[in-house]
Protein backbone atom coordinates (compact mmCIF):
# COMPACT_ATOMS: atom_id res chain seq x y z
CA UNK A 1 0.00 0.00 0.00
CA UNK A 2 1.84 3.42 -0.92
CA UNK A 3 0.63 6.15 1.99
CA UNK A 4 0.41 10.04 1.53
CA UNK A 5 2.19 12.61 3.54
CA UNK A 6 -0.62 14.40 5.49
CA UNK A 7 0.94 17.66 4.12
CA UNK A 8 -0.23 17.12 0.65
CA UNK A 9 -3.75 16.76 1.42
CA UNK A 10 -4.54 20.20 0.26
CA UNK A 11 -3.19 19.57 -3.38
CA UNK A 12 -5.01 16.32 -3.40
CA UNK A 13 -8.34 18.05 -2.20
CA UNK A 14 -7.74 20.14 -5.51
CA UNK A 15 -6.71 17.97 -7.83
CA UNK A 16 -9.66 15.39 -6.68
CA UNK A 17 -11.89 18.47 -7.12
CA UNK A 18 -9.97 19.22 -11.32
CA UNK A 19 -10.80 15.49 -11.80
CA UNK A 20 -14.72 15.30 -9.97
CA UNK A 21 -15.40 18.67 -12.22
CA UNK A 22 -14.27 17.20 -15.46
CA UNK A 23 -12.14 20.03 -15.89
CA UNK A 24 -9.30 18.05 -17.35
CA UNK A 25 -9.37 19.45 -20.87
CA UNK A 26 -7.39 20.13 -24.41
CA UNK A 27 -6.14 23.77 -24.02
CA UNK A 28 -8.16 25.70 -25.89
CA UNK A 29 -11.58 24.03 -25.61
CA UNK A 30 -14.27 24.83 -23.68
CA UNK A 31 -18.42 23.48 -24.44
CA UNK A 32 -21.44 25.06 -23.39
CA UNK A 33 -24.34 23.10 -22.91
CA UNK A 34 -25.95 23.68 -26.50
CA UNK A 35 -29.95 24.22 -26.74
CA UNK A 36 -31.68 20.81 -28.10
CA UNK A 37 -32.62 19.99 -31.03
CA UNK A 38 -36.04 18.70 -32.47
CA UNK A 39 -35.48 15.84 -34.22
CA UNK A 40 -37.01 12.34 -34.31
CA UNK A 41 -34.27 10.45 -35.71
CA UNK A 42 -33.41 7.10 -35.24
CA UNK A 43 -29.71 6.84 -34.05
CA UNK A 44 -28.21 3.18 -33.11
CA UNK A 45 -25.14 2.42 -31.14
CA UNK A 46 -23.18 -0.20 -31.38
CA UNK A 47 -21.25 -0.58 -28.55
CA UNK A 48 -21.73 -0.11 -24.51
CA UNK A 49 -18.37 0.64 -23.22
CA UNK A 50 -17.23 4.26 -22.54
CA UNK A 51 -17.31 5.57 -26.09
CA UNK A 52 -21.21 4.06 -26.52
CA UNK A 53 -22.53 5.00 -23.47
CA UNK A 54 -21.14 8.71 -23.39
CA UNK A 55 -22.51 9.07 -27.17
CA UNK A 56 -25.54 8.06 -25.77
CA UNK A 57 -26.03 10.26 -22.71
CA UNK A 58 -24.85 13.59 -25.10
CA UNK A 59 -27.47 12.38 -27.68
CA UNK A 60 -30.21 11.91 -25.08
CA UNK A 61 -29.75 15.69 -23.71
CA UNK A 62 -29.37 17.01 -27.42
CA UNK A 63 -32.36 15.45 -29.28
CA UNK A 64 -34.99 14.75 -26.50
CA UNK A 65 -37.53 13.42 -29.11
CA UNK A 66 -35.11 11.25 -30.78
CA UNK A 67 -35.00 7.30 -30.92
CA UNK A 68 -31.73 5.99 -29.61
CA UNK A 69 -31.49 2.59 -29.33
CA UNK A 70 -27.59 0.87 -28.08
CA UNK A 71 -26.74 -2.15 -28.96
CA UNK A 72 -24.74 -4.47 -26.67
CA UNK A 73 -24.90 -7.64 -24.65
CA UNK A 74 -21.97 -6.70 -21.95
CA UNK A 75 -24.01 -6.35 -18.58
CA UNK A 76 -20.79 -5.47 -16.46
CA UNK A 77 -19.01 -2.77 -17.11
CA UNK A 78 -15.27 -2.14 -16.99
CA UNK A 79 -13.26 1.08 -16.11
CA UNK A 80 -10.40 -0.16 -18.13
CA UNK A 81 -8.04 2.75 -17.14
CA UNK A 82 -7.84 0.95 -13.95
CA UNK A 83 -6.62 -2.61 -14.79
CA UNK A 84 -2.89 -1.52 -14.36
CA UNK A 85 -3.74 -0.05 -10.64
CA UNK A 86 -5.20 -3.52 -10.25
CA UNK A 87 -2.17 -5.48 -11.85
CA UNK A 88 -0.16 -3.29 -9.40
CA UNK A 89 -1.57 -4.73 -6.84
CA UNK A 90 -2.73 -0.79 -5.92
CA UNK A 91 -6.60 -1.40 -6.06
CA UNK A 92 -9.13 -4.22 -5.64
CA UNK A 93 -10.71 -5.82 -8.47
CA UNK A 94 -13.62 -3.77 -7.44
CA UNK A 95 -13.17 -1.05 -8.07
CA UNK A 96 -12.92 -1.38 -12.02
CA UNK A 97 -15.87 -3.38 -11.97
CA UNK A 98 -19.73 -1.58 -12.13
CA UNK A 99 -22.87 -2.38 -14.39
CA UNK A 100 -23.62 -0.95 -17.58
CA UNK A 101 -27.65 -0.39 -16.62
CA UNK A 102 -26.34 2.32 -14.56
CA UNK A 103 -24.83 4.78 -17.15
CA UNK A 104 -27.54 4.22 -19.85
CA UNK A 105 -29.17 7.20 -20.29
CA UNK A 106 -32.83 7.82 -19.10
CA UNK A 107 -35.25 7.40 -22.26
CA UNK A 108 -32.19 5.29 -24.53
CA UNK A 109 -33.29 1.68 -25.67
CA UNK A 110 -30.65 -0.61 -24.90
CA UNK A 111 -30.64 -4.18 -26.82
CA UNK A 112 -28.94 -6.77 -24.55
CA UNK A 113 -27.51 -8.55 -27.11
CA UNK A 114 -24.08 -8.32 -29.72
CA UNK A 115 -24.31 -6.90 -33.11
CA UNK A 116 -23.85 -9.45 -35.82
CA UNK A 117 -23.83 -7.34 -38.86
CA UNK A 118 -23.87 -4.34 -39.84
CA UNK A 119 -25.34 -3.38 -43.05
CA UNK A 120 -24.63 0.61 -44.17
CA UNK A 121 -26.42 0.39 -47.48
CA UNK A 122 -29.60 -0.81 -45.77
CA UNK A 123 -29.17 1.30 -43.13
CA UNK A 124 -29.53 -1.40 -40.77
CA UNK A 125 -27.89 -3.67 -37.80
CA UNK A 126 -28.38 -7.12 -36.85
CA UNK A 127 -28.00 -8.92 -33.57
CA UNK A 128 -27.17 -12.07 -32.47
CA UNK A 129 -30.11 -13.22 -31.48
CA UNK A 130 -31.58 -12.22 -35.44
CA UNK A 131 -33.05 -8.92 -34.44
CA UNK A 132 -33.28 -5.92 -37.08
CA UNK A 133 -33.05 -2.51 -36.40
CA UNK A 134 -33.09 0.06 -38.41
CA UNK A 135 -31.38 3.52 -38.25
CA UNK A 136 -30.90 6.43 -40.36
CA UNK A 137 -28.04 7.74 -38.39
CA UNK A 138 -25.20 4.93 -37.03
CA UNK A 139 -22.52 5.82 -34.08
CA UNK A 140 -20.06 2.63 -33.99
CA UNK A 141 -18.63 2.28 -30.56
CA UNK A 142 -17.67 -1.03 -30.66
CA UNK A 143 -14.12 -0.96 -29.20
CA UNK A 144 -11.41 -3.30 -30.50
CA UNK A 145 -10.22 -7.09 -30.10
CA UNK A 146 -7.57 -8.49 -28.33
CA UNK A 147 -6.44 -11.18 -30.44
CA UNK A 148 -4.00 -13.16 -27.90
CA UNK A 149 -4.42 -16.35 -30.70
CA UNK A 150 -1.89 -14.12 -33.18
CA UNK A 151 0.72 -15.14 -30.72
CA UNK A 152 1.13 -18.99 -31.42
CA UNK A 153 0.81 -20.86 -28.24
CA UNK A 154 -0.64 -18.21 -26.31
CA UNK A 155 -3.45 -19.24 -23.63
CA UNK A 156 -4.94 -17.21 -21.44
CA UNK A 157 -6.01 -19.55 -19.28
CA UNK A 158 -2.20 -19.49 -18.31
CA UNK A 159 -2.45 -16.18 -17.15
CA UNK A 160 -1.64 -16.08 -13.37
CA UNK A 161 0.33 -19.27 -13.41
CA UNK A 162 3.90 -19.76 -14.16
CA UNK A 163 4.99 -16.23 -14.52
CA UNK A 164 2.54 -15.13 -17.40
CA UNK A 165 0.68 -11.73 -17.06
CA UNK A 166 -1.17 -9.76 -19.17
CA UNK A 167 -3.43 -6.68 -17.45
CA UNK A 168 -5.49 -6.01 -20.64
CA UNK A 169 -7.36 -9.13 -20.64
CA UNK A 170 -9.83 -7.92 -17.85
CA UNK A 171 -10.15 -7.29 -13.93
CA UNK A 172 -9.83 -11.03 -12.84
CA UNK A 173 -6.34 -11.25 -15.33
CA UNK A 174 -5.33 -7.81 -13.38
CA UNK A 175 -5.57 -9.49 -10.28
CA UNK A 176 -3.96 -12.53 -11.72
CA UNK A 177 -0.83 -11.04 -13.35
CA UNK A 178 -0.46 -9.13 -9.86
CA UNK A 179 0.12 -12.22 -8.19
CA UNK A 180 2.28 -13.95 -9.75
CA UNK A 181 4.26 -10.51 -10.59
CA UNK A 182 4.59 -10.07 -6.98
CA UNK A 183 5.96 -13.16 -6.88
CA UNK A 184 8.50 -12.43 -9.25
CA UNK A 185 9.16 -9.01 -7.11
CA UNK A 186 9.86 -11.49 -4.20
CA UNK A 187 12.38 -13.90 -6.45
CA UNK A 188 14.30 -12.10 -8.94
CA UNK A 189 14.92 -13.45 -12.05
CA UNK A 190 14.49 -12.22 -15.87
CA UNK A 191 11.24 -10.10 -16.93
CA UNK A 192 10.06 -9.55 -20.28
CA UNK A 193 7.48 -7.08 -21.27
CA UNK A 194 6.78 -4.97 -24.55
CA UNK A 195 3.93 -4.00 -26.68
CA UNK A 196 1.91 -5.36 -30.07
CA UNK A 197 2.88 -4.07 -33.72
CA UNK A 198 -0.37 -3.39 -34.01
CA UNK A 199 -2.51 0.08 -32.84
CA UNK A 200 -3.44 -0.65 -29.10
CA UNK A 201 -5.36 0.99 -26.30
CA UNK A 202 -3.36 3.00 -23.74
CA UNK A 203 -0.12 2.33 -25.41
CA UNK A 204 1.42 3.90 -22.05
CA UNK A 205 0.31 1.08 -19.92
CA UNK A 206 2.95 -1.63 -21.43
CA UNK A 207 5.86 0.97 -20.20
CA UNK A 208 3.89 1.16 -17.08
CA UNK A 209 3.67 -1.95 -16.29
CA UNK A 210 7.36 -2.36 -16.56
CA UNK A 211 7.97 0.77 -14.52
CA UNK A 212 5.74 -0.80 -11.84
CA UNK A 213 7.53 -3.66 -12.03
CA UNK A 214 10.89 -2.21 -11.83
CA UNK A 215 9.35 -0.29 -8.35
CA UNK A 216 8.43 -3.47 -6.54
CA UNK A 217 11.69 -4.99 -7.38
CA UNK A 218 13.14 -2.45 -5.78
CA UNK A 219 10.88 -2.12 -2.66
CA UNK A 220 11.65 -6.00 -2.26
CA UNK A 221 15.01 -5.67 -2.33
CA UNK A 222 15.28 -7.80 -5.16
CA UNK A 223 16.54 -5.50 -8.28
CA UNK A 224 19.75 -6.54 -8.11
CA UNK A 225 18.65 -10.26 -8.96
CA UNK A 226 16.51 -9.53 -11.89
CA UNK A 227 16.76 -8.84 -15.64
CA UNK A 228 14.14 -6.54 -16.67
CA UNK A 229 13.91 -6.34 -21.02
CA UNK A 230 11.35 -4.35 -23.07
CA UNK A 231 10.77 -5.20 -26.82
CA UNK A 232 8.97 -2.96 -28.73
CA UNK A 233 7.67 -3.96 -32.78
CA UNK A 234 8.71 -0.36 -33.51
CA UNK A 235 11.49 1.50 -33.49
CA UNK A 236 11.39 4.19 -30.85
CA UNK A 237 9.32 3.44 -27.22
CA UNK A 238 6.21 5.71 -27.69
CA UNK A 239 4.63 7.56 -30.49
CA UNK A 240 5.57 10.63 -29.71
CA UNK A 241 9.26 11.31 -29.83
CA UNK A 242 10.10 13.52 -27.27
CA UNK A 243 8.27 11.25 -24.42
CA UNK A 244 9.88 8.34 -26.10
CA UNK A 245 13.44 9.82 -25.25
CA UNK A 246 12.03 10.40 -21.84
CA UNK A 247 11.21 6.83 -21.25
CA UNK A 248 14.72 5.72 -22.75
CA UNK A 249 16.93 7.97 -20.48
CA UNK A 250 14.62 6.48 -17.48
CA UNK A 251 14.70 2.98 -18.45
CA UNK A 252 18.75 3.49 -19.17
CA UNK A 253 18.64 5.12 -15.55
CA UNK A 254 16.76 1.69 -13.82
CA UNK A 255 18.40 -0.41 -15.67
CA UNK A 256 15.19 -1.81 -18.15
CA UNK A 257 17.35 -2.60 -21.75
CA UNK A 258 15.21 -1.98 -24.45
CA UNK A 259 15.05 -3.91 -27.93
CA UNK A 260 13.72 -2.33 -30.69
CA UNK A 261 12.01 -4.06 -33.73
CA UNK A 262 11.20 -7.37 -32.06
CA UNK A 263 7.96 -8.63 -32.72
CA UNK A 264 6.54 -11.35 -29.92
CA UNK A 265 5.20 -13.82 -32.26
CA UNK A 266 5.37 -17.14 -30.26
CA UNK A 267 5.27 -18.15 -26.14
CA UNK A 268 6.09 -21.75 -25.16
CA UNK A 269 4.28 -21.90 -21.94
CA UNK A 270 5.63 -24.97 -20.20
CA UNK A 271 9.34 -24.14 -21.34
CA UNK A 272 9.29 -20.53 -20.50
CA UNK A 273 10.35 -19.63 -23.91
CA UNK A 274 9.31 -16.08 -26.08
CA UNK A 275 10.09 -15.92 -29.35
CA UNK A 276 10.76 -12.52 -30.93
CA UNK A 277 10.84 -11.77 -34.65
CA UNK A 278 13.29 -9.29 -35.73
CA UNK A 279 15.14 -7.62 -38.78
CA UNK A 280 18.16 -10.15 -38.05
CA UNK A 281 16.23 -12.93 -37.95
CA UNK A 282 14.53 -14.36 -34.69
CA UNK A 283 14.89 -14.22 -30.78
CA UNK A 284 14.38 -16.35 -28.09
CA UNK A 285 14.68 -15.54 -24.69
CA UNK A 286 13.89 -17.57 -21.20
CA UNK A 287 11.79 -15.54 -18.62
CA UNK A 288 10.77 -16.18 -15.17
CA UNK A 289 7.70 -13.52 -15.65
CA UNK A 290 6.28 -12.16 -19.25
CA UNK A 291 3.64 -9.41 -19.50
CA UNK A 292 1.82 -10.04 -22.71
CA UNK A 293 0.48 -7.18 -24.68
CA UNK A 294 -1.57 -8.94 -27.20
CA UNK A 295 -2.02 -7.32 -30.68
CA UNK A 296 -5.41 -5.59 -31.47
CA UNK A 297 -7.86 -5.59 -34.16
CA UNK A 298 -11.26 -4.53 -35.22
CA UNK A 299 -14.33 -6.51 -33.86
CA UNK A 300 -15.80 -8.63 -36.53
CA UNK A 301 -18.68 -6.88 -36.41
CA UNK A 302 -17.08 -3.77 -37.95
CA UNK A 303 -14.09 -6.17 -39.70
CA UNK A 304 -15.80 -8.11 -41.83
CA UNK A 305 -18.46 -5.32 -42.75
CA UNK A 306 -17.67 -2.71 -45.65
CA UNK A 307 -17.06 -0.11 -43.46
CA UNK A 308 -13.31 -0.69 -42.40
CA UNK A 309 -10.35 1.35 -44.34
CA UNK A 310 -9.69 -0.26 -47.87
CA UNK A 311 -6.29 0.67 -48.04
CA UNK A 312 -3.50 2.41 -45.94
CA UNK A 313 -2.03 1.95 -42.50
CA UNK A 314 -5.17 1.40 -40.84
CA UNK A 315 -6.43 -1.36 -43.35
CA UNK A 316 -4.70 -4.10 -42.25
CA UNK A 317 -6.50 -4.50 -38.90
CA UNK A 318 -9.69 -3.21 -40.38
CA UNK A 319 -10.12 -0.36 -38.14
CA UNK A 320 -13.00 1.87 -39.00
CA UNK A 321 -12.73 4.34 -42.00
CA UNK A 322 -13.45 7.43 -40.59
CA UNK A 323 -12.06 11.47 -40.55
CA UNK A 324 -10.15 12.30 -38.41
CA UNK A 325 -11.20 15.81 -37.51
CA UNK A 326 -14.81 14.48 -37.53
CA UNK A 327 -15.33 11.37 -37.17
CA UNK A 328 -17.56 10.90 -39.79
CA UNK A 329 -17.22 7.58 -42.19
CA UNK A 330 -15.25 8.52 -45.38
CA UNK A 331 -17.85 6.56 -47.39
CA UNK A 332 -21.02 6.40 -45.53
CA UNK A 333 -21.66 10.04 -44.32
CA UNK A 334 -24.78 9.00 -41.55
CA UNK A 335 -21.55 6.52 -40.09
CA UNK A 336 -19.81 7.72 -37.09
CA UNK A 337 -17.28 5.52 -35.50
CA UNK A 338 -16.00 7.21 -32.21
CA UNK A 339 -13.41 5.21 -29.42
CA UNK A 340 -11.28 2.46 -30.07
CA UNK A 341 -12.67 1.30 -33.11
CA UNK A 342 -11.60 4.93 -35.28
CA UNK A 343 -9.27 4.49 -37.78
CA UNK A 344 -6.96 7.79 -36.44
CA UNK A 345 -3.43 8.17 -35.79
CA UNK A 346 -4.70 8.71 -32.23
CA UNK A 347 -6.77 8.13 -29.88
CA UNK A 348 -7.56 4.47 -28.35
CA UNK A 349 -7.72 6.41 -24.43
CA UNK A 350 -10.73 7.04 -22.21
CA UNK A 351 -9.22 10.83 -22.50
CA UNK A 352 -9.67 10.68 -26.53
CA UNK A 353 -13.59 9.65 -26.26
CA UNK A 354 -14.38 12.44 -24.12
CA UNK A 355 -13.10 14.49 -26.80
CA UNK A 356 -14.31 12.83 -29.94
CA UNK A 357 -17.68 12.15 -28.40
CA UNK A 358 -19.34 15.42 -28.67
CA UNK A 359 -17.38 16.29 -32.11
CA UNK A 360 -19.10 13.38 -33.44
CA UNK A 361 -22.54 14.20 -31.81
CA UNK A 362 -22.14 17.64 -32.96
CA UNK A 363 -22.22 16.94 -36.50
CA UNK A 364 -24.88 14.22 -36.14
CA UNK A 365 -26.88 17.09 -34.53
CA UNK A 366 -25.84 19.70 -37.21
CA UNK A 367 -27.09 17.29 -39.96
CA UNK A 368 -30.25 16.66 -38.39
CA UNK A 369 -30.77 20.59 -37.33
CA UNK A 370 -29.59 21.85 -40.95
CA UNK A 371 -27.37 23.69 -39.25
CA UNK A 372 -23.50 21.75 -39.87
CA UNK A 373 -20.95 21.70 -37.42
CA UNK A 374 -17.43 23.51 -37.39
CA UNK A 375 -16.10 21.26 -34.55
CA UNK A 376 -12.89 19.48 -34.78
CA UNK A 377 -11.26 16.60 -32.90
CA UNK A 378 -7.38 17.40 -33.31
CA UNK A 379 -6.20 13.93 -31.63
CA UNK A 380 -5.84 15.06 -27.64
CA UNK A 381 -5.59 12.16 -26.15
CA UNK A 382 -3.74 12.46 -22.43
CA UNK A 383 -1.50 9.31 -20.63
CA UNK A 384 -0.98 9.42 -17.25
CA UNK A 385 2.19 7.27 -17.23
CA UNK A 386 3.54 6.05 -14.00
CA UNK A 387 6.91 5.86 -13.22
CA UNK A 388 6.92 4.47 -9.94
CA UNK A 389 4.70 3.92 -6.87
CA UNK A 390 3.59 7.41 -6.05
CA UNK A 391 4.96 8.99 -9.10
CA UNK A 392 3.40 9.63 -12.62
CA UNK A 393 4.27 12.08 -15.75
CA UNK A 394 1.01 13.34 -17.15
CA UNK A 395 1.37 13.08 -21.00
CA UNK A 396 -1.21 14.97 -23.40
CA UNK A 397 -0.74 15.26 -27.08
CA UNK A 398 -2.33 15.64 -30.52
CA UNK A 399 -2.15 14.27 -33.74
CA UNK A 400 0.92 16.72 -34.56
CA UNK A 401 2.61 15.40 -31.27
CA UNK A 402 2.21 18.39 -29.34
CA UNK A 403 2.40 18.65 -25.60
CA UNK A 404 -0.38 19.65 -23.72
CA UNK A 405 -1.14 21.03 -20.01
CA UNK A 406 -4.27 20.94 -19.05
CA UNK A 407 -2.88 22.22 -15.98
CA UNK A 408 -0.19 24.97 -16.15
CA UNK A 409 1.95 26.01 -13.52
CA UNK A 410 0.58 22.44 -11.53
CA UNK A 411 1.72 19.75 -13.85
CA UNK A 412 4.47 19.63 -16.09
CA UNK A 413 4.78 17.12 -18.50
CA UNK A 414 7.58 14.83 -18.82
CA UNK A 415 8.17 15.50 -15.03
CA UNK A 416 7.69 12.68 -12.41
CA UNK A 417 5.60 14.17 -9.88
CA UNK A 418 3.34 12.85 -6.99
CA UNK A 419 0.91 14.60 -7.85
CA UNK A 420 0.10 13.25 -11.89
CA UNK A 421 0.54 10.34 -9.73
CA UNK A 422 -2.62 11.52 -8.14
CA UNK A 423 -4.40 12.56 -10.92
CA UNK A 424 -4.08 8.33 -12.16
CA UNK A 425 -4.99 7.02 -8.90
CA UNK A 426 -7.87 9.15 -7.59
CA UNK A 427 -9.33 11.87 -9.96
CA UNK A 428 -9.29 10.77 -12.89
CA UNK A 429 -12.31 7.60 -12.15
CA UNK A 430 -14.37 10.58 -11.12
CA UNK A 431 -14.15 12.42 -14.16
CA UNK A 432 -14.64 9.43 -16.37
CA UNK A 433 -17.75 8.74 -14.88
CA UNK A 434 -18.80 12.07 -15.36
CA UNK A 435 -18.06 11.04 -19.42
CA UNK A 436 -20.13 8.67 -19.32
CA UNK A 437 -23.15 10.29 -18.41
CA UNK A 438 -22.52 13.33 -20.71
CA UNK A 439 -21.70 15.68 -18.50
CA UNK A 440 -18.24 16.68 -19.27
Amino acid sequence: MVRFDPDRREALARLAALGALGLMAAPGESRSDPTPVDGKARIVIVGAGAAGLASASHLRRRLPQASITLIDARRDHYYQPGFTLVGAGIKPVSYVVSTTQEYVAAGVEWVQEAAAEIDPEARRVTTAGGRKVGYDFLIVACGLELDYAAIDGMDTAWIGRDGVGSVYNGPEAAAATWKVMSAFAAQGGVGLFGRPHTDMKCAGAPLKYTFITDDRLRRAGMRGKAELHYLAPQKTLFSVPIVSEKVRMLFQDRGIRPHYEHQLVSIDLGRRLATYRSIAGTTELKYDFIHVVPPMRAPAVVRDSPLPWQDGPFARERWLEVDRETLRHKRYDNVFGVGDIAGVPKGKTAASVKWQVPVAVDHLVGDISGKPSQDKYNGYTSCPLITRLGRAMLIEFDYQDNLYQSFPGFIAPLEELWVSWVMKTVALKPTYISMLRGRT
